[in-house]
């Protein structure tokens, strides 16, 4: 009997993750899925930078989606589901969630690195940034990711081969067309993501001959739970950013990693919604 093919998305109890999880389940693979919402009720995430500094609160916001409601729906596709708790910044439990996925399926064929940590205070402006918060960014968003990847990366080698998708962001290379707040993003988030965008390129150079490709997937802006939950999204809109698909990220994660001609794609950043239209990949 052919082996199934074994997944793990980050950062899926809501959002691009968890449509990217469902995208991959209904495509055959048993997906392993991280995030640090078990149950649904617990999520929050920091408030946006306008709302912290007007207001003078600090409070998180309630946001849906949990590991319990993913599994739920992979379960319900016919695909088996490995929810993982875990947290970009905590280092032992990134490293606990990759052991437990070797240990419990062997390996990885197709990893997404979609989570974001989720930092408050990483989108203040200039002189507001508090440079412990910039620190703890770029640990959550770079340095852990790396940790991952060293985790996985062996058994995708064993494997024969497997595929990355980082998924990127346009902040890591675009200059904010205002400050945070009025529709731009701040310098910690964004330095965090640029140094993110490099992985791909150090994966394919190293291990591309031995059958590991990875990719730069922009999802575009996507207005996922959390992003409605913070507010602000309006202002974006306004500075010329169309809203894209949140499912639109997993269709192109298919099609990467199951197609040969995905290789042309290898050192650029991937614009999804000009992927998912150009190739036609609706559904």
């Amino acid at each position: 009997m052919e082996r199934r093919q074994v997944a793990l998305v980050t950062g899926a109890s809501r959002g691009i993750g968890r449509a990217t999880v469902l995208a991959l389940a209904r495509a055959g693979y048993d997906v392993a899925f991280t995030a640090r919402t078990a149950e649904e009720g617990q999520g929050v995430v920091p408030p946006r930078y306008s709302d912290r500094h007007s207001t003078g609160g600090g409070a998180d916001l309630t946001v849906p989606g949990s590991l319990r409601t993913t599994r739920e729906r992979v379960e319900a596709l016919g695909a088996r589901a490995l929810p993982l708790r875990m947290d970009l910044l905590d280092r032992g439990g990134v490293r606990g969630a990759a052991a437990m996925l070797l240990r419990e399926w062997g390996g990885v064929d197709l990893l997404v690195n979609n989570a974001v940590a989720h930092v408050a205070g990483n989108h203040d402006r200039l002189l507001d940034l508090d440079v412990d918060v910039a620190a703890r960014t770029m640990e959550g968003n770079y340095l852990n990711q790396v940790v991952l990847l060293q985790a996985l990366l062996p058994s995708m080698v064993e494997r024969g081969g497997g595929t990355i998708v980082n998924m990127c962001s346009g902040s890591a290379t675009t200059d904010p067309p205002a400050p945070p707040g009025e529709g731009g993003w701040g310098v910690a988030y964004s330095a965090s993501k640029a140094a993110f965008g490099r992985l791909a390129g150090a994966v394919n150079a190293e291990y591309r001959s031995r059958g590991v490709r990875a990719f730069n997937l922009d999802p575009g802006f996507v207005v996922t739970e959390a992003g409605a939950a913070r507010g602000g999204t309006d202002a974006v809109a306004r500075q010329g950013f169309d809203p894209a698909s949140e499912d639109a990220p997993g269709r192109a994660v298919v099609w990467l990693a199951s197609s040969p001609e995905a290789d042309r794609f290898l050192g650029r950043v991937i614009w999804t919604p000009k992927l998912v239209r150009d190739l036609d990949l609706t559904s």
